[in-house]
């Protein structure tokens, strides 16, 4: 559980472009040609609610969840600019490019990550990010502070449910998202997420528990082809076991050892328990909470961007090759270490009670 003390700026509004790549070494990724367009499109799930837990027990806030979804993508020229551009038209590429579905953490927004998802979109990739209906910054103001995090469950849900609307879209030209029309390769799905996004990607990907509506998280993932899966400072959820199946996507965790919101314990636990080769363990030796993925800590956030680009183009792409991914998140061995398959780091536990510090 995260207990965020972050004031942002509102989920239903989109920021105005931003420098997002002031810090960003371009080599860090190995292949920087894009510029990044953004869009959002509103998907709607008729079949499952929204509680208001500013009430004791939580009552009925809505009966749908409208989830409010960020789209980076790449788009020309293919020099890089430092900005988002607002509804650019995206780049072409037959069959598409590779998705990620990325899922953000407690009381935040997507727009918080935007230096890392826009470094990803940079790199080739489509990023899709729902805003959460309980869990984002302005639902959380709106319900008065109260501890949203009990919607964490249904939130594996939302991310299959927002993939298969944007392979849909992408096939067929809609009126609810015609910036997909064309834009995705439905071969090459990727999870990723961040704190409780970390979890509700490990839920979906691993997990053998089912949702608050009693549908097994392996079965919201029948027929979406997962690939790869990002699991940056989580931990796991809930009480069912955790295990990998003939359809686990490659696993990446990334996670610091001094992380005072999750610490490394919950994260060594879902690596150890789900028994796959096709699995790696970045540790970042000294960065905190969030800086790692807002851009803040610049050295730590560029071993962040090269080592999951890398591992997406591995396991989406099949290229660079597995030693290219293990010799970068090896080459500054100071600052992060990375670990291939096996238990994965010894991490001692931190010496002082953890308290979520987010600088």
């Amino acid at each position: 559980m995260v207990i965020s003390t972050m004031m942002l700026a509102s989920a239903v509004t989109i920021v105005q472009p931003l420098d997002s790549s002031a810090h960003l070494d371009p080599r860090s990724t190995g292949q920087a040609n894009y510029s990044v367009g953004v869009s959002r499109c509103t998907f709607v799930d008729q079949t499952r609610s929204v509680l208001n837990y500013a009430t004791a027990p939580p009552s009925l806030l809505a009966k749908q969840r409208s989830l409010v979804t960020e789209i980076r993508y790449p788009t020309t020229p293919l020099a890089p600019s430092v900005r988002e551009s607002v509804g650019a038209t995206p780049a072409s590429q037959p069959g598409g490019f590779p998705l990620i579905v990325f899922a953000h953490g407690y009381d935040v927004t997507p727009d918080t990550y935007a230096p890392l998802l826009d470094a990803w979109a940079r790199a080739g990739f489509v990023v899709a990010a729902p805003i959460f209906p309980d869990e984002n910054h302005n639902e959380v103001l709106l319900q008065r502070g109260a501890n949203t995090e009990g919607d964490l469950p249904n939130e594996p849900a939302d991310l299959a449910f927002v993939t298969r609307q944007l392979l849909i879209d992408s096939a067929t030209l809609s009126t609810t998202c015609p910036v997909a029309f064309g834009l995705v390769d439905g071969s090459a799905l990727a999870l990723a997420g961040h704190s409780d996004g970390g979890v509700a990607v490990g839920m979906l990907a691993d997990s053998t528990g089912r949702d608050p509506q009693g549908t097994t998280f392996q079965s919201l993932r029948a027929n979406l082809n997962y690939r790869a899966a990002i699991v940056m400072s989580g931990d796991e959820g809930g009480h069912a076991a955790y295990r990998s199946t003939s359809t686990s996507p490659s696993l990446l965790m990334v996670q610091s050892a001094a992380d005072q919101c999750n610490p490394a314990k919950g994260a060594l636990r879902l690596y150890r328990d789900v028994r796959q080769n096709n699995k790696w363990f970045l540790e970042l030796l000294a960065a905190h909470h969030m800086p790692p993925y807002d851009g803040v800590d610049i050295r730590d956030f560029n071993i962040v961007v090269g080592t999951t680009s890398r591992f997406l183009r591995t396991t989406l792409e099949q290229t660079p090759t597995q030693g290219d991914l293990m010799s970068f998140g090896n080459q500054r061995p100071m600052v992060a270490r990375i670990f291939h398959a096996g238990p994965g780091p010894t991490i001692a536990p931190l010496s002082t009670r953890p308290l979520c510090s987010l600088s």
